[in-house]
């Protein structure tokens, strides 16, 4: 592959698994995949720890396997580079949220739904640790498959990374709208939002960086929900 097929900012010592047979799913795993994506979403979303951790073994699992059990090829302990990414890209989003949520107020869109300080405990805490591993899976295995296909048509790298990540950031913004008006504040916020998160994926190819970076944001936006902050 091309020196000019890679982002100049990406870690070169490893590459997306899959989209160019590294390796190979077959259609039936595909298949699986898409099943194993449903399932995972529909536990993840659940309030209860327990279902949390069944969604991360569902979607993990599986990916593991077609990967021939290769860990390495998305879970990395991370470095000390890592951990400064992952502090810069949490800073990032929180100045990226609170400006957008001020320019989307001015035009009077803002999210309908209210959130309840006491419905926050040390378990929800906890649950996070689970569910967001969970979304990062969530947003991981669609964003293979949708690499593997537009780069199997288009052969440009680039152009099946930035596609992939657009549709994967529609995606799970639209995840995060629970009625109509909702929707053009979760797009820009949750949606557009996680590119922070991608950034760090597509840098490092470890799902460990945007997973650090969106745990540590939701459970700093819990706390100081807890608190009376929010």
């Amino acid at each position: 592959m091309a020196e000019t097929d890679w982002f100049k900012f990406e870690d070169k010592d490893y590459d997306f698994p899959f989209y160019n047979k590294n390796p190979y799913i077959p259609k039936w795993g595909w298949i699986v995949l898409f099943f194993v994506f449903l399932i995972g979403f529909i536990l993840s979303i659940s309030d209860k720890i327990h279902f949390a951790i069944l969604g991360c073994v569902v979607l993990i699992v599986p990916v593991l396997y077609f990967l021939k059990w290769d860990y390495n090829a998305i879970f990395r302990i991370p470095s000390r580079r890592d951990v400064i990414l992952v502090v810069a890209l949490f800073a990032g989003y929180m100045v990226y949220s609170i400006a957008m949520g001020a320019i989307l107020d001015q035009f009077g869109i803002v999210s309908s739904g209210t959130v309840n300080p006491e419905s926050f405990n040390v378990m929800t805490i906890a649950l996070m640790i689970f569910s967001v591993l969970g979304e990062e899976f969530i947003k991981f295995i669609p964003f293979m498959f949708f690499l593997r296909v537009i780069y199997k048509y288009s052969n440009n790298r680039k152009l099946s990374v930035i596609l992939s990540i657009a549709l994967i950031l529609i995606m799970f913004g639209s995840m995060h709208v629970h009625n109509p008006t909702m929707l053009i504040f979760a797009l820009c916020i949750q949606g557009f939002g996680s590119i922070f998160e991608f950034y760090g994926y597509i840098k490092t190819k470890n799902i460990l960086v945007p997973y650090l970076c969106h745990l540590i944001t939701d459970e700093f936006i819990i706390i100081i929900t807890m608190l009376g902050f929010v």
